[in-house]
């Protein structure tokens, strides 16, 4: 009799779904499970952000008064401080770092070329790819997970997605100290992408109490076991990453909120814009510190800002042309970029990435090579320029002297009063091209010649360096590329209008503006990080003009960049819109002719070994009788939660009866903490479990463990529903189910509103109970005293508002 519990529980999950329609070899296609568990064959799964409200997670419910709650919200504050704490001081190390590389690089390389520029050239290349050979070494050797700018995968992370080894602490280490290679090794990439990540790496961490591998962990940090609070501070953590870069603290709230948050709510937004505020505190006191010459080459200008507030003052209406056109090149070379660097990911991850390590870290050193080369080499074919006539109170010197920072770099050439503008912004740090890019006053600094070959040169370096194995961001590039071609712009422009009020610089901005909306397609969070980054307020309309324009245009030919990207990765990322082609399918299509795996309520140890040996599905029904032996579903049962089970032996019993009560008396008593999956491993296998002949013949009660209210749709709800449904509550299964038969009540709006008596009485009521009240008192002859007004819906429902 023992032997068929089993089997008979699997026949009562069957009949009851009987009246799905069947396939064509009359199998039963049973309830569709939609689930992301088709990502297990790219290696990811999907988080469990909805609260599996099983018994352990009531009692603990229970126990827990007003007090926890208030130490709780603390606990949440505390981390949201030590995040942005840890991440300021991280871009702090990583900006000190790389400024003191390049300082310390170009001071050495002026000092050479004044007695040899080929003995310089040399020891400028060596030294690049040095930093660079160290950056790939960390990546390929150490740390794989941390190659890229991360932003893909943490974008993926908070939309549902678990990509085993993005959060971990070597992926944090590798980060840092690889961003400080490939950065100062003068590839064409930027550090804001990783810093991103390593401020979601904080988070994570901070919120793991630290890494037990590394034996650098805190029991008294350990406070957060479920993902959906790790998605929160996660969050914060990339705002931190992003205020950090930038010192924008608004601007990475909103990039959070518009770029890779898939969830978001008022209380977090607090937080993230707290944890946003410290960063911004940090880096101010580092940098007030450092101007005291405490941090070598680091100083005031070290964080990437450039303030062009005594830049252009006004602007007239026929400069709108320019600027829209501005936005339009900003499109098209986005869109292009994207594109090409699919074409270039691709074949490296089919070809090249294919054949090892060893070829990885061969690629990024000639790629570091070829950058070397041509980045010293091309300022030295062009021809120097005479300085112009400065005005008796400027403060623009001209030539600057070799090594030092600024515009009118002299570089090969033959007269003290030249510059080159070639090597004003290719031999330099692209900070410093880019605040040059930018300047005012400066009008016919560059020649439109120069611009273009730095344009072509350094478009091309762009899209050749993103894929490599190093931490590469695209924020900096993108600045770059979409100034050189606004300051291109602008150069036309002056020449045509013949006003002496336009600025060249101020066409710069509106370019990279442009080229980053073409290529990223964000709009809101970048106009204020360009606002933020400028301190200029006077051109935020022509910022959110060109924005609007390039991402028009790019939209027309492909998706943004991390989309893109993330789709390359096998990250199964769900937009924020569903397709259109889902409003003509239902969720009973979807399911197609799959079968479902139930369990019994009361189930062998050695069955339900034998079902997770046997297949890789995350998600369970279980099935029950009622009192006339009619089959019920009583809830959803996690595969994950099922191997704690089976490691800790909870709950194991001889009897292949189901307790008198979901807690009633057991020997041991199961801990709701104990089922949380450790954010930084892959949790528990079936194979890392051992079980004796004796356990294998016991029983378990799935009543205690399971969630009795999981998430169900009719089988006859549009996809598009299901879509919004399952990405807007973070579900990870949701039961496709027959029409009920019966409704037992309807929910409201005035339900869910709760009032609370604070006059005579301290307890609290739902206003719609006090009203049906009131109004069953005027009734008599109701059936069951119970009459409802509006039309029966097919179950009981909640209305979200999210």
């Amino acid at each position: 009799m023992l032997s068929n519990h089993f089997e008979n529980g699997t026949e009562a999950a069957r009949f009851a779904w009987s009246r799905l329609s069947h396939s064509d070899n009359g199998e039963l296609d049973g309830v569709g499970l939609l689930s992301t568990s088709t990502c297990n064959r790219n290696g990811v799964e999907s988080l469990d952000y909805e609260v599996i409200e099983n018994y352990g997670y009531r009692e603990e419910q229970a126990q827990r008064g007003n007090l926890f709650v208030i130490y709780n919200a603390g606990v949440k504050w505390f981390f949201a401080l030590l995040i942005g704490i840890g991440t300021g001081l991280a871009a702090v190390f990583i900006n000190i770092s790389v400024e003191n590389f390049a300082g310390w690089k170009f001071a050495l390389i002026f000092n050479i070329i004044h007695k040899s520029y080929l003995a310089g050239c040399l020891i400028y290349i060596l030294i690049n790819l040095a930093l660079v050979f160290s950056s790939v070494y960390i990546i390929t050797q150490f740390a794989p997970a941390a190659a890229g700018s991360g932003i893909p995968e943490i974008k993926g992370y908070l939309n549902g997605v678990d990509i085993h080894g993005i959060l971990l602490f070597r992926t944090l280490i590798g980060k840092i100290f690889g961003s400080i290679g490939s950065v100062g090794g003068g590839l064409a990439l930027g550090k804001e992408g990783p810093l991103v990540h390593t401020g979601a790496c904080i988070a994570s961490l901070l919120g793991q109490g630290g890494s037990t591998k590394y034996h650098l962990s805190s029991r008294w940090l350990q406070g957060f076991k479920s993902d959906r609070d790790r998605r929160d501070l996660v969050t914060c953590g990339c705002a931190a990453g992003v205020a950090a870069a930038f010192r924008a603290p608004v601007g990475g709230v909103l990039f959070a909120l518009e770029e890779v948050t898939s969830w978001w709510r008022s209380q977090l937004m607090w937080r993230v814009f707290f944890t946003s505020a410290i960063v911004a505190v940090v880096v101010r006191v580092a940098m007030g510190w450092c101007k005291s010459g405490n941090c070598g080459h680091f100083g005031a200008g070290g964080f990437i800002i450039w303030d062009i507030s005594d830049g252009q003052e006004d602007y007239s209406f026929e400069e709108l042309l320019p600027m829209a056109l501005i936005g339009v090149i900003g499109g098209l070379l986005g869109a292009l970029f994207n594109q090409l660097t699919i074409y270039v990911t691709r074949w490296r991850r089919n070809y090249l990435h294919k054949k090892g390590n060893r070829v990885k870290i061969f690629e990024a050193c000639l790629i570091s090579v070829l950058t070397s080369v041509i980045s010293f080499g091309l300022p030295l074919l062009r021809n120097c320029s005479p300085c112009p006539v400065s005005d008796a109170g400027s403060e623009i010197e001209c030539p600057r002297a070799p090594g030092v920072d600024g515009n009118y770099v002299n570089f090969y050439c033959s007269k003290d009063n030249e510059y080159n503008d070639l090597a004003t912004i290719f031999f330099n740090t692209q900070d410093d091209a880019i605040r040059n890019l930018f300047s005012a006053k400066t009008i016919h600094e560059f020649s439109a010649q120069s611009l273009l070959t730095f344009l072509v040169m350094f478009y091309t370096l762009a899209v050749v360096t993103f894929g490599t194995a190093v931490p590469a961001g695209q924020f900096v590039p993108g600045i770059v590329i979409g100034s050189t071609y606004g300051r291109l712009v602008g150069i036309f422009t002056v020449n045509h209008y013949k006003k002496l009020n336009i600025e060249e610089g101020t066409y710069a901005l509106l370019g990279a503006a442009s080229f980053l909306g073409g290529s990223m397609r964000m709009t809101v969070s970048l106009c204020v990080i360009m606002v933020e980054i400028t301190n200029n307020l006077k051109f935020l309309p022509l910022i959110m003009l060109v924005l609007l324009i390039s991402k028009a245009v790019g939209d027309v030919f492909n998706e943004g960049l991390y989309e893109e990207q993330a789709r390359l990765r096998g990250i199964p990322l769900l937009e924020s819109k569903p397709k259109y082609e889902m409003r003509k399918m239902t969720a009973r299509e979807v399911c197609g002719n799959q079968k479902v795996l139930s369990l019994p309520r009361v189930v062998k140890v050695a069955d339900v070994v034998s079902i997770l040996q046997s297949n890789k599905h995350n998600g369970f029904p279980v099935i029950d009788h009622t009192r006339n032996g009619e089959p019920l579903v009583i809830g959803l049962m996690l595969r994950s939660h099922l191997l704690v089970i089976l490691q800790s032996r909870i709950d194991f019993q001889h009897s292949p009866l189901p307790s008198h009560s979901p807690g009633g008396s057991r020997a041991i008593r199961p801990n709701y903490s104990e089922f949380a999956k450790p954010v930084s491993s892959k949790g528990i296998s079936i194979d890392d479990i051992y079980l004796s002949s004796d356990d294998l013949e016991m029983y378990i009660d799935l009543a205690p463990f399971l969630n009795p209210s999981p998430y169900v749709v009719p089988e006859d709800m549009s996809l598009t529903k299901v879509y919004n449904l399952f990405r807007q509550l973070g579900l990870r299964h949701i039961f496709v189910v027959p029409r009920a038969s019966r409704v037992i009540g309807v929910i409201t709006r005035k339900d869910l509103l709760i009032e609370e008596e604070t006059e005579d009485s301290t307890t609290t009521e739902l206003q719609s109970t006090s009203v049906r009240g009131q109004r069953h008192e005027r009734r008599l002859g109701g059936q069951n005293g119970v009459e409802l007004e509006r039309p029966l819906l097919n179950g009981l429902l909640a209305q979200h508002q999210r």
